[in-house]
């Protein structure tokens, strides 16, 4: 067993010092491979978070492969997890950029509508929701993500925002 192994062992056993020992032991193999597949300005990020994981996985650590392995089979996870987080930032980068110029070429259907005005009532948290899935276009998940919120609040606080916006439309036509 290999000194990675047993100190990643000896820490899943609730030692913090093997922990603390292997993660600078293991540090700079897995920065290297982090660097080398997200790039260097990420390669922090995905490091901490590649030891993140290893430390919440570490009670179904068995020890039967290395520890090296081991790590660097969440490291690659942790890459490509980020690979794909800027992937789908950078799309709902461009689409927001495009849809301004949209916007200008056609009628604003929120103001329209007086929409807009209803929607500028809503709480932040429901405006925000609901004008990143609604008026955006965004997913449930990427609003979630801009928002740092679960994809079920989000659910939540369009509903929520349906509702008042309904509300506050039938007041206004009555008057």
């Amino acid at each position: 067993m290999s000194d990675l192994t047993s100190l990643l062992v000896a820490a899943r056993e609730g030692d913090r010092l093997a922990l603390a020992s292997a993660i600078r032991g293991s540090q700079a193999e897995v920065w290297q491979l982090a660097c080398h597949l997200v790039g260097r300005d990420d390669a922090d990020d995905v490091t901490q978070d590649t030891y993140v994981r290893a430390w919440r996985a570490l009670p179904r650590f068995r020890g039967e492969s290395s520890g090296r392995t081991w790590l660097l089979a969440i490291a690659r996870r942790a890459c490509a997890d980020a690979v794909r987080r800027r992937v789908r930032e950078r799309r709902l980068a461009e689409r927001l950029r495009a849809r301004p110029a949209a916007r200008a070429t056609g009628p604003d259907l929120a103001a329209t509508h007086g929409l807009g005005e209803l929607v500028e009532a809503l709480d932040d948290d429901r405006r925000e929701a609901f004008v990143l899935t609604q008026l955006v276009g965004c997913s449930y998940a990427e609003a979630a993500e801009v928002c740092g919120v679960a994809v079920g609040t989000i659910r939540s606080r369009v509903a929520r925002a349906r509702v008042e916006l309904v509300d506050a439309a039938r007041a206004a036509d009555t008057g």
